[in-house]
């Protein structure tokens, strides 16, 4: 039978983090009985760990002192993979806390790197170029991040203080859902246990968390992420757009994403069958207007303008200008 590895790992990692540690403790951290730990320890003295054993009341297991893991080993396609995911999450705001902590960790993984391998990943990142801007990104604090995740594990409530883009301050009860990185940010999504209804929220506004005793439901339909997309595409903005677009629902969100937009699709008449293509209502809340006529000719499909009239007469005076432009010699 093959040893379970990933045990006697986290065995090593518990008896790393210093001290003595006795066979019961061991046991419940591991979910194994007593004889097993043995069977753990055996193993990793196997592997040339120095292991020791303490007896008397106390007694227990502990590594010898001044023992330190050999240096980290990647293999090339693990260290590309790592050092990469490093510099993405830097740009998309998916890190915690500052850049600091992510450009310590990749400095630290180049240092224990084979030089031949360093030098390559170096060649790559220099070479490396990317299409859009770095963006600057409001990070979560680490606790906060993973206390609520915790919560979210575990179906536990959660306190926290949260300051909204108004600069009010809220003690709130989240019953947690899920967590969801969107467009640089870091969300959570709820119901507030105060007002029954869901939310979602920033969690780089949250300035401090901690779990609850007791328990609760999740509920049944759309998963976290889902929620947190229909809560920005139904948000209250300054312009509400009802459009009709006949397509199928594929063309119209390559231009119209869920984050921007809520489809609902015209049922069929009776006794034929549904369309690929068909009639969708569109809705859509936005601040401004001006960039909707560019997004309704790139999507090259028949399209009807419930409201506003004042985005018809923008869609006019776009395609008046288009005319204009083609018309020249």
């Amino acid at each position: 039978m093959p040893r379970p590895t990933g045990r006697v790992l986290t065995l090593l990692e518990l008896l790393q983090s210093g001290g003595t540690r006795t066979v019961a403790e061991l046991a419940d951290r591991l979910g194994v009985n007593g004889r097993t730990v043995r069977r753990y320890v055996d193993h990793l003295i196997d592997l040339d760990v120095p292991v020791e054993s303490v007896r008397g009341r106390y007694g227990g297991y502990r590594l010898a002192p001044g023992y330190r893991l050999p240096p980290l080993m990647l293999s090339d396609d693990e260290a590309l993979v790592v050092l990469l995911g490093l510099v993405a999450g830097r740009r998309l705001g998916l890190t915690t806390a500052d850049r600091t902590a992510s450009e310590t960790a990749s400095a630290k993984i180049r240092r224990v790197l084979p030089g031949h391998v360093a030098r390559r990943l170096d060649m790559l990142l220099e070479s490396l170029a990317f299409t859009d801007q770095p963006g600057e990104f409001a990070t979560p604090d680490a606790g906060v991040l993973l206390t609520i995740a915790d919560a979210v594990r575990h179906r536990r409530p959660v306190s926290m203080r949260y300051t909204d883009a108004d600069g009010r301050r809220s003690e709130r009860t989240l019953h947690a859902y899920g967590i969801v990185a969107h467009s640089g940010r870091w969300y959570v999504t709820g119901s507030d246990a105060e007002i029954g209804e869901d939310r979602t929220f920033r969690l780089d506004r949250i300035a401090d968390a901690r779990a609850l005793p007791g328990s609760f439901e999740s509920p049944v339909g759309p998963g976290p992420a889902q929620r947190v997309l229909s809560g920005f595409a139904t948000a209250e903005y300054q312009h509400e757009v009802i459009l009709r677009i006949h397509g199928t629902a594929e063309q119209i969100r390559t231009h119209l994403p869920a984050s921007v937009a809520s489809l609902e699709a015209d049922e069929p008449p009776a006794g034929e069958e549904r369309a690929t293509e068909r009639w969708m209502r569109v809705e859509l809340r936005v601040e401004r207007l001006d960039w909707l006529p560019p997004v309704l000719a790139s999507l090259d499909r028949p399209f009807v303008i419930e409201r506003p009239d004042e985005l018809r007469d923008l869609v006019l005076a776009f395609a008046d200008r288009l005319a204009s432009h083609a018309r020249r010699a």
